[in-house]
């Protein structure tokens, strides 16, 4: 036996997991490489295209020049990565395929965060819309330009159906026409996607939950005494305690991060132990029982509750703080004026874009694929005024 073939050897997987064998491959037919199964292969086009690379200068949160330590899309979707491997391995499920959702899962969003997106959205109402999940899904089927004899990055078909967790039955209906049988199918069939896309999609929940704790309280916005008091937090902080009183009188955020450290820990024990016992119920033999069965990566119904309540208290004390909801008003209103001026003057867009035969699409395509930084350069560019110092002057 070759060393190329040794270096395939067939993954430990459950048989309701992703085998990259049974793949039902990819929309261009390709050979196999001789060292890479399928999903590493994913893993290894999504890691060096272009769209990955931007995700360092997109933010969560914070704006990027905001600070150098608070999380960006490249980080978070690392930490995704992480969690969703831990998990899944312990489940006997396909960690390629896990990574490579993860790592491009937010390849579609906008700059400026959520900000970007809801913006985007209504520029684009009566247009076609605009959803970054369907972006993600754009740019690694059509907009990625690496390879000669096709566009996109011809992913198969298992982490493609990944990156789609939710889709309008009229897009799916069009998804259905463009590519019968394809990713839109199950939206129409109401069936689920593999425990592999299912389980991404929990570990970005709990990826930016405890990231989004960490980086309000960096900033100042909130304090650990005031995160301390939802119930999830303080479970994790008097363990913490507990065990290591010194914490309480060390200087720095070692007790935040000892806290952060377990309740993470206990996240992922709850949701293995919950998938078991749900896989138990169940039973599934193969993929195709995952999907017709319900859904089955999940939280324990107190891990839900509580997780919940943490979400809500960010809502409320972090996402809508008036330090956050003043510079969304101002990322607003970047991707606003640059939206109104390409599609005013189409001449201010590069060749490639204002040749496309939709100019909304491509403008939509185009400013959701600027970093953060980029899009505040071409609003100066363009309006003569630079927004953020305007505004704190």
């Amino acid at each position: 036996m070759s060393a190329a073939a040794t270096s395939v050897r067939p993954l430990a997987l459950a048989p309701y997991a992703c085998d990259p064998a049974a793949s039902r491959g990819r929309r261009i037919a390709q050979a196999a490489a001789p060292t890479r199964n399928e999903f590493q292969r994913d893993r290894d086009r999504i890691v060096h295209s272009t769209a990955f690379r931007r995700l360092v200068y997109k933010t969560q949160v914070f704006l990027n020049h905001e600070g150098d330590l608070f999380r960006t899309r490249l980080t978070h979707s690392l930490e995704v990565a992480q969690l969703g491997r831990s998990i899944g391995r312990t489940l006997g499920l396909n960690e390629d395929l896990i990574e490579a959702i993860a790592l491009a899962h937010d390849l579609g969003h906008t700059p400026f965060g959520h900000a970007g997106q809801d913006v985007l959205a209504e520029c684009m109402h009566n247009h076609g819309g605009f959803e970054h999940n369907l972006q993600s899904l754009r740019v690694v089927d059509v907009l990625e330009e690496r390879y000669a004899n096709f566009d996109g990055l011809n992913l198969c078909f298992e982490t493609r159906e990944g990156l789609l967790k939710r889709c309008p039955l009229p897009v799916a209906r069009w998804i259905e026409r463009w590519e019968p049988g394809g990713i839109g199918a199950r939206f129409l069939a109401r069936q689920q996607p593999s425990l592999e896309a299912q389980l991404t999609n929990l570990a970005d929940e709990i990826a930016y939950n405890a990231h989004d704790v960490d980086d309000g309280v960096r900033s100042g916005l909130i304090s650990f005494e005031q995160v301390a008091q939802v119930p999830l937090i303080a479970r994790y902080r008097d363990e913490a305690l507990a065990e290591h009183p010194e914490l309480a009188s060390m200087k720095g955020r070692r007790l935040l991060f000892e806290t952060l450290r377990r309740m993470l820990s206990a996240q992922v024990y709850d949701v293995i132990a919950a998938t078991q016992a749900r896989l138990a119920e169940h039973q599934p033999h193969n993929v195709d029982d995952v999907r017709a069965a319900p859904p089955m990566v999940e939280f324990s119904a107190a891990m839900r509750r509580d997780s919940a309540e943490l979400k809500q208290f960010l809502f409320r004390k972090l996402y809508r703080h008036p330090r956050v909801s003043a510079t969304t008003v101002l990322a607003r209103q970047v991707v606003s004026d640059l939206f109104a001026a390409y599609t005013t003057d189409p001449s201010l867009l590069p060749a490639d874009y204002r040749e496309a035969p939709e100019i909304y699409r491509a403008v939509a395509d185009y400013i959701a694929g600027m970093t953060d930084r980029f899009a505040l350069r071409e609003h100066e560019r363009i309006s003569g005024r630079r927004i953020f110092d305007a505004a704190t002057q």
